[in-house]
């Protein structure tokens, strides 16, 4: 259903996120979606209304993105300190870089992932890759169908219900109908492509429980993947601030395996391993290193970092 009325140049969608007419036990929400200029904002059910994404070009491509909207609050790690300890302090740094200062509703449509949703930008790109981990525990969990009522999960793989049968929109190996299910292409923005970006951005506005998850998820993120740099990597007895950029690096992807190990040769003289570290990728991204610097300063200068190591038979950061 679209209504356009343009005597005021505003274009309104109307969308089910129960798509196809589907019959299911859970009420799904409905989402009417408006366009004033770039800027994209949506209603789900009688609700009010709120901004979805700002539809930005990106080399050849056209996408939404939503940096800076603070209608689902802001991380803060002394929120979490109690139930999750140092590692809610841990993963800060890379929060601020990937979403502008911690925004749980941080979305990006425009680049070759298709989708990227949270304070820690999970990308749909990858197979059972975090997106795919982070977007099936949002599946089972309580207010998962009336979001997303033609989803399931099975085998820690997402199905979708159609008229004609199930489809897989996940496997081992490839999330492409998952990410042309979030955003049919990244030629336009779509219409279903704002509604499945304001499903996202509700929830992540109206529900503590699915802002606790992406905490709980992210800090769980980060656990096993310094258990698996500590293996492949010396950083057994590594300072937390080495470790939080040795995960940063490989968290954005911003540089090789060996410049990381190159960087990490140093005889012991952690403070030489962190100047290499730090300026690894520089050249392309000077900003987020600027920004990851200014974290972990930070940090510092609270004496939440330079105490802890990260001892590879505890799995864990020790008092140094």
């Amino acid at each position: 259903m679209v209504f356009i009325l343009l005597a005021q140049a505003v274009i309104y969608f109307a969308g089910h996120v129960q798509i196809e007419g589907l019959s299911i036990d859970v009420p799904s929400k409905i989402v009417r979606t408006r366009k004033e200029g770039r800027k994209w904002f949506a209603q789900m059910d009688s609700g009010s209304e709120f901004f979805v994404g700002r539809e930005v070009p990106y080399k050849a491509n056209w996408g939404l993105t939503n940096y800076s909207d603070d209608s689902a609050g802001l991380y803060k790690p002394a929120i979490y300190r109690a139930q999750y300890g140092f590692w809610a302090d841990f993963i800060y740094p890379t929060v601020v870089c990937e979403s502008n200062g911690g925004h749980f509703n941080c979305l990006n449509t425009y680049d070759s992932a298709y989708f990227t949703f949270g304070f820690l930008q999970y990308a749909a790109h990858v197979p059972n890759g975090d997106f795919v981990q982070f977007f099936t525990k949002l599946l089972k969990s309580s207010l998962g169908k009336g979001y997303f009522s033609d989803l399931k999960v099975e085998d820690n793989q997402i199905l979708r219900k159609t008229a004609s049968g199930t489809i897989a929109l996940t496997t081992n190996t490839s999330t492409r109908r998952l990410m042309e299910y979030l955003n049919p292409t990244l030629a336009s923005v779509e219409e279903i492509e704002v509604i499945q970006a304001a499903k996202f951005v509700h929830w992540s506005i109206n529900s503590q429980e699915q802002r606790d998850m992406q905490v709980s998820f992210g800090i769980s993120h980060f656990k096993q993947a310094m258990q698996n740099y500590a293996t492949h990597y010396p950083l057994d007895g590594a300072p937390d601030k080495v470790c939080i950029v040795v995960a940063d690096i490989r968290h954005q992807g911003r540089a090789k395996s060996q410049a990381i190990m190159e960087a990490l040769d140093t005889d012991g003289d952690w403070k030489s391993a962190f100047r290499k570290l730090i300026e690894l990728g520089r050249d392309n991204y000077k900003e987020r290193i600027t920004s990851l610097k200014d974290s972990i300063a930070n940090l510092e200068s609270t004496s939440i970092l330079g105490k802890r190591v990260y001892s590879k038979r505890d799995k864990d950061f020790v008092l140094d």
